[in-house]
């Protein structure tokens, strides 16, 4: 039997050739000067202007099959940086960039160097996985996440010492000011923050983030860096640095680690100066999938049944915060978007979906909800996603194209899943067409997670309930749990968020009751008599569950 042929790997070099990028007579000068000077052939062919370094790192990302990155925009966690010294990653010309357990990503110029990868890994003790970058970003980078101010508070007085308190317009390009707003953006996506809070007081700068639908103070800034600071965050966003005067709203892209994350930016002036806020959108955070968003079995199979149908109208309610929007999304994912033509109507786009048209809301070119919604309407849809029910105009084209076959999802602000039925109709939609079209309505609220890592039963259950004046009616003994607080919840005793819900399908009785207007009170009795569990039910069953406390129910479903 004859033994198989292994194929020669090809080399750098013929690559190079092979794309036209050097030339043979090229090639064979930088072959002599990586001999003569010691290094690797890419940076010899760099050292001679032959092929630039962005070209180069594509094509070594390319040719040893590993992503290339941006490095410049990326936020790195200062606990990642203190696996690698500074020395080691200025000598091997590379950047730790996250580490998840015990595999280290890095980004690299020369791909190629196996013996730099062995050093790391020996150093280390850790596996280390390679993606690809420019050799300059890659020297930018190191200088500025090793550069001193380990923490905030030492960035901070680096800040102040090198005089940073000038124009916003001129400091706010300079390096202890980009490292400052970065580790405040990093802390944020450590914590799991939704929001930082970047306010003007009268004789200093407050940070706060929002984790867990609570506020949290968490950084206070001598009041000179306040025009760096919000000058550095404008940049950053592409808005106008010299005006104070009027808000504006941008958007931020850059990447923690290696994990792409969105920052929606607001400014507004006050009266010490501007408030801006960062709405933080972390993707891979998410987790579109209606079981873990806490849906319970029997709320799931109810809204997923009415998903498979081919038309009418969604709604999903609940205050600013609560989480309407997840449910949206995750709602269009139980939808097969291969077989259908799925578009959406946002302002802004939060998160993007494959195989699914989303279209972003731009009131200022006259596309409003309802002007996208009537020209969407003409591109053959399936099932379209409206953002939010603003006015009557928003609210009569939802209507109409639920009337007219197809499966319209879309939000309003009430307090519970009945009381968006009188809203509707108060803005003007014909009571008799909305029993028509209107098949389910889900109502929601977030409440926070016990800590798993210092959950512990709560003595005498019953006496707390009596107290707060609950009857439980359920089967078993009467449990209930609480977080003392420890490290991983900062003290809280919460970790996480979990959504409450109540879903109420419109069957032919409420139908008929909404046709004949009746009040909200004979509405719920209906939905209650056909198997509907309301809001606070759910949260009561979730925290005998252990995974909130009851507490927390009352806060947000009393």
């Amino acid at each position: 039997m004859e033994t198989p042929v292994q194929k020669k790997p090809k080399l750098l070099g013929e690559t190079l050739l092979q794309a036209r990028l050097i030339s043979q007579a090229q090639l064979n000068l930088a072959l002599r000067e990586q001999k003569r000077l010691g290094v690797h052939l890419g940076e010899a062919l760099s050292i001679l202007g032959f092929v630039s370094q962005a070209a180069l790192a594509s094509v070594l990302a390319e040719f040893t099959s590993t992503e290339s990155v941006d490095v410049l925009h990326a936020v790195i966690d200062p606990e990642v940086l203190k696996t690698v010294p500074y020395d080691l990653a200025k000598r091997l010309h590379l950047v730790p960039l996250s580490r998840d357990g015990q595999t280290l990503t890095i980004a690299m110029a020369d791909t190629f160097n196996v013996v730099a990868v062995d050093t790391l890994e020996q150093a280390t003790g850790l596996s280390v996985e390679i993606v690809a970058a420019p050799l300059p970003d890659i020297l930018e980078v190191l200088e500025r996440e090793y550069s001193q101010g380990a923490t905030i508070d030492e960035t901070i007085d680096q800040c102040i010492k090198q005089g940073i308190v000038g124009r916003g317009d001129e400091a706010g390009g300079e390096g202890p000011m980009i490292r400052l707003v970065d580790q405040i953006i990093a802390l944020a996506v450590r914590n799991r923050a939704t929001d930082i809070h970047v306010e003007s007081e009268e004789k200093f700068m407050r940070v706060r983030m929002r984790v867990d639908g609570i506020l949290r103070q968490e950084v206070l800034m001598p009041k000179p860096l306040q025009s760096a600071m919000l000058a550095r965050l404008k940049i950053m966003g592409n808005l106008n640095v010299t005006e104070k005067r009027a808000p504006q709203d941008g958007r931020i892209s850059f990447l923690f680690g290696r994990r792409p994350i969105d920052l929606r930016i607001s400014t507004l002036p006050t009266a010490h100066g501007e408030n801006i806020v960062l709405r933080v959108l972390d993707k891979s955070a998410v987790v579109l999938e209606l079981g873990a968003l806490g849906f319970s079995a029997q709320d799931r199979t109810a809204l997923e049944s009415v998903l498979d149908r081919p038309n009418g109208l969604i709604l999903v309610t609940g205050p600013t915060g609560s989480g309407k929007t997840t449910t949206l999304y995750t709602a269009l994912g139980q939808i097969n978007a291969l077989e259908k033509g799925v578009f959406t109507l946002e302002d802004p786009i939060e998160y993007r979906l494959p195989l699914i048209s989303q279209t972003q809301i731009a009131d200022e070119v006259g596309l409003t909800f309802a002007a996208g919604l009537r020209a969407l309407l003409r591109q053959d849809p399936d099932v379209v996603l409206v953002g939010e029910i603003r006015d009557i105009e928003t609210a009569e084209l939802a209507t109409r194209a639920a009337l007219t076959g197809h499966l319209v999802l879309t939000t309003l602000h009430t307090n519970d899943a009945a009381g968006a039925i009188p809203r509707l109709i108060d803005m003007g939609v014909n009571s008799y067409l909305l029993s028509y079209i209107l098949i389910a309505i889900v109502g929601q609220r977030l409440v926070r997670r016990i800590c798993k890592e210092c959950k512990e039963p709560v003595e005498q259950p019953e006496q707390v309930l009596e107290k707060l004046g609950i009857q439980w009616g359920g089967d078993g003994p009467v449990k209930l749990w609480r977080g003392i607080g420890c490290r991983a919840c900062s003290g809280t005793g919460y970790r996480g968020r979990l959504g409450l819900y109540e879903v109420m399908i419109l069957d032919k009785r409420l139908q008929g009751a909404i046709v004949h207007g009746s009040d909200v009170a004979e509405i719920l009795q209906m939905a209650k008599q056909q198997g509907m569990r309301f809001m606070h039910e759910d949260g009561i069953d979730k925290a005998m569950r252990g995974d909130t406390t009851i507490e927390e129910v009352l806060r947000v479903a009393p």
